[in-house]
Parts: C-alpha cells; structure tokens; sequence
C-alpha cells in the first residue's frame, strides 16, 4: 500500500487528476503509520536505503505542489505554499537542535534507583507531547497545509489553503516556542559536582557493605537475568546491599528491587563513588571493565557467576584475579581442580544456588493429563569450542518426533539464541514456524479468554517493578527510598499470572514461551521432563529431581559422554536421531522404568549441596565470613601503617 501510494501520487499529479490524487495520498499516510506501528523493522530497511520518513514526506509535498502547478493554482499561492513548506521543514531542523541540546544537557554522570535524590533540583523531563516522538508528530503538522491545498483546488476558494497554510506554521512555531521553554529550564540541571556529592551522601546515610557489580558491553533484555536472578538472594543478606551496573540501558531491564541501584557508566565517575565501607564486591559474569571495580583494594572481590554447568564459563582461567569463587556445590570445585589454572582450593567456597528455592521437587508435582516436556536448549556460545546447542544438529527432528508421541512440549529457547550463528536462528524460526502451521490459532483462542487480565497484570507488575517513566535524569529525580509496599501485591499478581497462563494452555500440545513471563523455573514446575543441552539450567533442573534428558548430537559413547559432563551422571542421553526417546518417555509414563531416579538423588547434592542449611542461609554466611575477613584485614593494615608512622 506504502509503495502504490507514492508511485500513484506522481502519476496523479501529471494527469492531473484532484480525487486519485486525494486518495494516494490519504493511503500512503496511513500506510506510513501502520508500518511504524506493526513493521518498525521495515521502516529501518526504508531509511537503510535513504527512504526515511521525512524525504517520504517532502515527496508528497513537492507532489502536492506539481499538482496545484498542473492544475493552474495562482501564482501567489504557489509561491506561498513553497514558502510554507520550507518554513515548516526550518522549524522542524530547529526543534530537532533543540531537542538534542536538551538531551545533552540532561544527560547525568549516573542514574539512581531507590535513594533520596530529591535534595538534587533536577528539572523535570519535558512533557511527553513535545519530547517523545517528537519528529513524527511535527511531520504529521504538515496535515493541515495539504488539507486545505487540496480543499482550495477542487473548490477554487483559496482562502482554505491560506487557512491550511497558517495552521501548519503557527502549530509548529509554537511547538518550537514551548521546546525553546524548556531549553531553558534544562540549562539548570545540577553540576556533576553537586551530584556526586548528593549521591555520597546518600551512600554514606545508607552504608553498603556488599556490591553486586555487572558489565556488558552489549546490554540488552537477553544479558540482564545475569543481575536478576541475583535480586532476591541480595535482599535476604544480613548486610546491607547496592547494586552498580555500567550501562545506561541496563536500567530498563532491571528486575524490582528494593534495594539502592547506581549506574555509572564511566570509570573515572565509579572511581568518585564513596564506597569505603563496602567489603565485599560480587561478580555475576566475567567483563572487561570488572578491573575498574578490582582496583577497589578495601574490598574482597568474588566471582559469583549466573549458574554452574560444564561449560568453559563455569571453569574460566580469567577468575584466578578473585579473591574467591562462589560455586554451588563440590562439582564446581572439582570443576576448577581438573582444569589446574593455579587456583587454591582455599579460594572455592560452595554456597548452593539460593535462586533455586522455588523449583518444586519432583513428589510435590501434579502430573497432566499428558506428559509435559520442556525443551530449553541453550545457545550457540561465543565460540565454535563453547558451542553446546542441540538446535542446530537435531532440534527441529527433536520436537517433530515429540509432537509424534502423545506428549505436552513448550519450547523455550535460550534468549541470546541465534546471536553469533545464522544457523541457530534458522533452526529456532523454523521450530516458531512449525508451531504456527500446527495449530498456534488454538493457542491464541484459549488465551483469548484471559488475555485481558494477563495483560492487565502485566501492566500493574511493570508499574510495581520499580522502573519510572522518563529519561535517566528523570528517573534519578523520581528514585526515592523505598518502602515495603508493593512486595505482596507483587507475589499475588506474579503468581495469578502463572496460573491463568498455563490454565490457558493446559490443552495445547505445542508452547513457545520466548517473553519474560512464565519465567524458566515456572516452566520446570510445569515439566514432567526436561530435554536441554550441556548448561546451567540442567544444572538447576536437577534440584527438582524429576527426569532430565542430555542431548548427545555429536553421538559420543554414552561412557565418554558421562566423563566429560558432570550433570550427565543422572540423565538420560540422547542420540543426534532421537532414536532413544519413545524409551526415555517411558521413565516418565512408568516411574517404576525410571533407571535414573537414584542417580538424580546423588547428583543433586554433589551439583548443588545438601538441602540443610538452605543455599540462602549457606550464601549468607559466606557473605558475612568474607566481609568480617576483608574487615579484619584491612584494620590490620591501618594499624601497621600507624605504627610504620610513629616508628619513622
């Protein structure tokens, strides 16, 4: 429609011809807005290619204008009406300067979550109408001129494109005028100077002693369950937790918390943060500006990782500029032994996986009317050595020979498939692909029905989780110190979801759940079975004891196979053709054929600790006995120096 608009418009304007002409236009507007709402990535395509909105814009209105020429329009209406639409495209370059001069100025040294930054006198973001979208709104203003032209041609009253004409100009003048306003409240946001010093001040009032500390460099959705699968496990510690994370575009995707969050983008403003009595700095991934947080002397450094699997990851030479390795039970030390980087036993304390305590074991679970098997195959690596993912060798015949036996699957994919390897992607489009062919309109129908109130609940989860409209400045003029309120109401809500959910689809044979909600550990308590590949989330799979599935796609021995991968000690293994899968399904039909059971048992303690003391009362110590080490350390250093002082 886009495409048949503009060619028509030209064709239209030559004949000439008013009500074709009337008619291309008003399509090719409405198309142009559909596609930014229902096709963004088309639109880039269009601007890849010079096709931006604002040159399909000035062709209509240089269309326009051949059209009033053709069609004899006065002279001075000609001229006028070029005049306009030169104004009109000169305020639009003006406001556009503007806009950008008031993002830069608003621009803060770091943004803050949850601390009082109220005393800071940060003006307030300008509103909504003049800043967000702001080029598509002003383009639109051109609306009123072309209206009122078209108007004055086919009735000859010229008096309407005058009319059109100074609505476009003043409406855009004026919305100049109010942007130039706030231009001048922006000019007096607060020095870097006056922020750093309210920020330490508010620092000093709390106290952190504990930092977790996340970097990527390319930060999206897909990166921050690093950080939020943490959350809960820092908001239960005896010492007081913050939260510093080095990208501006983490923020968005932060989970709600309670607790303080800075995030500071550039090493020489960390550097400004008053962070003396911070004992403690917690890693959750390896990145290269973690050294801007490891020159921190006073404090001890531990790498905590984002899950324990036998990937490289779980066993990386980088971690020996630790202080310590938290890994979740005697396999991660052993992990670290086998690989021999010089790292001391010492250093290695297992702490348990505190994330895992919504996970319901294996007695607890009510089985379906059809077996449930959940299959999450993880990603393709940053490497062809660290490529672990069964989608591209078997995974489309995977869930093809699933769907052929009588079982339940959902699909969950690891959320940075497809990143590095055009093949993963191919594999998990065409598994989406298959579940749209085999029935994905019965899967929407049994949603209809609740997707009003999932939706509402979503709405009020995102409104609880902490996160504030605006940009970073006004986000960090909004953080306030927060209360417990909301805590409850977010339970509640978090758990109605998941239940209308997978009510929904409790009859529909094929899921793929890519969104954040239902979340990975909903799907565990869902699955009677899980098939995935050599990662953390068998890992965490096995504190629910239930059946496990390890795909062999390189069809090694099963004995070769069980030595290279620790979690392979209770699974069942999988051959590249799945010819061993109507045997597996049969352990989870008939848990009597169950050969796995006893092996699980032992390997989830060997995996994950014991079950007493909890992982959370187990990481805890561990936090507390650092910190009152890094403490006593550090005292007997200021004494030393204190006596080296009065010795000289």
């Amino acid at each position: 429609m886009l495409a048949a608009g503009f060619m028509a418009l030209p064709v239209f304007a030559l004949l000439p011809w008013l009500g074709g002409f009337a008619v291309a236009s008003a399509v090719s507007y409405v198309a142009d807005e559909a596609l930014h709402v229902r096709s963004p990535t088309f639109v880039r395509r269009l601007a890849a290619l010079q096709m931006d909105r604002t040159l399909r814009f000035a062709v209509r209105t240089v269309m326009v204008l051949a059209l009033a020429d053709r069609m004899g329009a006065p002279g001075a209406v000609l001229v006028t009406g070029l005049a306009v639409f030169g104004v009109h495209f000169a305020l639009m370059m003006l406001y556009t300067a503007v806009h950008h001069a008031i993002r830069r100025r608003r621009v803060l040294p770091l943004v803050v979550r949850n601390l009082d930054m109220s005393a800071l006198p940060i003006p307030k973001e300008p509103p909504a109408l003049l800043f967000r979208r702001f080029l598509r709104k002003l383009l639109h203003l051109d609306l009123p001129a072309h209206a009122g032209f078209l108007v004055a041609l086919a009735t000859g009253t010229w008096g309407w494109a005058y009319a059109g004409f100074a609505l476009t100009v003043g409406v855009t003048a004026v919305a100049a005028l109010a942007l130039a306003g706030q231009y001048l409240r922006a000019r007096h946001m607060p020095s870097r100077e006056d922020v750093f010093a309210e920020v330490n001040r508010q620092l000093a009032a709390y106290g952190p002693e504990v930092t977790l500390y996340f970097s990527f460099a390319a930060v999206s959705r897909d990166f921050m369950y690093q950080v939020n699968m943490w959350i809960e496990t820092l908001e239960q510690l005896d010492r007081r937790p913050l939260i510093i994370l080095r990208e501006r575009a983490s923020f968005r995707y932060l989970s709600r918390t309670r607790l303080p969050v800075l995030c500071v983008p550039k090493a020489d403003d960390l550097a400004e943060l008053e962070l003396s009595g911070v004992r403690v700095v917690l890693y959750p991934g390896n990145a290269g500006k973690n050294v801007h947080m490891l020159r921190v002397a006073e404090a001890k450094h531990v790498f905590i990782g984002h899950g324990d699997s036998d990937k490289l990851a779980s066993s990386n030479r980088v971690s020996k500029v630790y202080d310590e390795i938290w890994v979740a039970g005697r396999a991660g030390r052993d992990r670290y032994r086998r690989v021999r980087h010089a790292i001391s036993d010492a250093a290695i304390v297992e702490v348990g996986r505190p994330q895992l305590a919504p996970i319901r074991l294996h007695g607890e679970h009510t089985p379906g009317p059809l077996p449930t098997v959940l299959y999450a195959p993880t990603w393709e690596g940053w490497s062809d050595d660290d490529c672990h993912t069964s989608l591209i060798p078997m995974g489309t015949r995977l869930i093809e020979k699933l769907l052929a036996e009588d079982v339940r699957v959902l699909y969950k994919p690891h959320p940075l498939t497809g990143k590095r390897s055009a093949q993963a992607a191919d594999a998990d489009r065409a598994i989406r692909a298959d579940n749209e062919r085999r029935g994905a309109g019965r899967a929407q129908a049994a949603l209809a029905a609740v997707r009003p109130r999932l939706a509402q609940i979503q709405a009020r989860l995102d409104e609880l989780s902490g996160r504030q409209d605006g940009d970073d400045a006004q986000q960090t003029r909004d953080a306030r110190l927060p209360g417990l309120d909301g805590a409850a109401e977010w339970q509640e809500l978090h758990a109605e979801w998941h239940r209308l959910f997978w009510d929904s689809r409790s009859t529909v044979r094929h899921s793929v759940i890519v969104d954040r909600l239902p979340t990975l550990y909903a799907c565990f308590n869902q699955a009677d079975l899980l098939i995935s590949d050599v990662s953390s989330v068998v890992a965490d799979f096995v504190a629910s004891l239930k059946p496990y599935v390890l795909t062999n796609a390189q069809d090694l021995s099963d004995e070769a196979f069980r030595a290279a991968y620790t979690t392979a000690g209770g699974a069942y293994l999988l051959d590249r053709d799945c010819a061993r899968l109507p045997q597996i399904l049969r352990a989870v039909r008939e848990p009597a054929h169950d050969a796995m059971a006893p092996y699980r048992r032992t390997l989830k303690e060997y995996l994950l600790g014991p079950d007493h003391p909890t992982s959370q009362a187990r990481f805890n110590a561990a936090v507390n006995a650092l910190a009152d080490k890094g403490a006593a350390e550090l005292a007997e250093d200021r004494a030393f120096l204190e006596q080296t002082d009065l010795v000289g």
